[in-house]
């Protein structure tokens, strides 16, 4: 059993160390994590607005992934899919894909207009003529190829705990929590024995 007078001098060094001020710091440094979560969630909302209209103007849409997605490894609370209505997955480069759509549709109707032509001259001077240029079309036209839009839709992975500042004011503040327990502990049984 420790003596008291050793008690009494653990207590003259503990008692102008308050608990409270770790609980204290431990609600300040739990504010600092709400913000920095908050931040991290506007500033990747911001990133996947830039990707949208990269991807409406024809941009760069690479490099806006790129940052998007370095951003989202490197940062908690920046999941994009949030609620049952919203759309799966959360990032669709869909001008991109209409673009491409748009281009095949463009180059059948090239195509078929050739084959047309093409029709016409093999088939001058026959007797069927419109018989003879239906069966060179039906035999030569092109038809669309399938563009398959899971090109076009990417979905990127939010971390459970990084280190910036949300994480690391996590951290901070359960250690803070952890701090503020321990000296109470101590505190009340120093007290106790001091008592007895």
């Amino acid at each position: 059993m420790i003596h008291k007078r050793k008690l009494h001098h653990y207590w003259t060094v503990l008692r102008p160390v308050r608990p409270w001020y770790f609980l204290l710091l431990a609600a300040v440094f739990g504010i600092m994590a709400v913000a920095g979560l908050r931040q991290n969630n506007f500033t990747a909302l911001r990133l996947l607005d830039n990707v949208h209209k990269v991807d409406q103007q024809n941009g760069d849409t690479e490099a806006a992934l790129r940052e998007l997605r370095a951003f989202m490894h490197g940062h908690m609370n920046t999941e994009l899919s949030g609620g049952p209505n919203a759309i799966k997955p959360p990032i669709q480069l869909k001008y991109r894909y209409e673009r491409l759509v748009q281009q095949e549709k463009q180059r059948v109707a090239a195509q078929n207009a050739q084959v047309a032509a093409d029709g016409q001259r093999v088939c001058a001077g026959q007797g069927d003529f419109n018989g003879c240029v239906q069966q060179y079309i039906s035999s030569n036209s092109a038809t669309e190829r399938m563009i398959s839009d899971d090109f076009y839709k990417y979905d990127f992975a939010s971390p459970a705990w990084s280190p910036d500042l949300a994480g690391l004011s996590i951290l901070a503040s359960i250690f803070s929590i952890f701090v503020f327990l321990v000296l109470t502990v101590i505190e009340r049984v120093i007290r106790s024995n001091l008592k007895a």
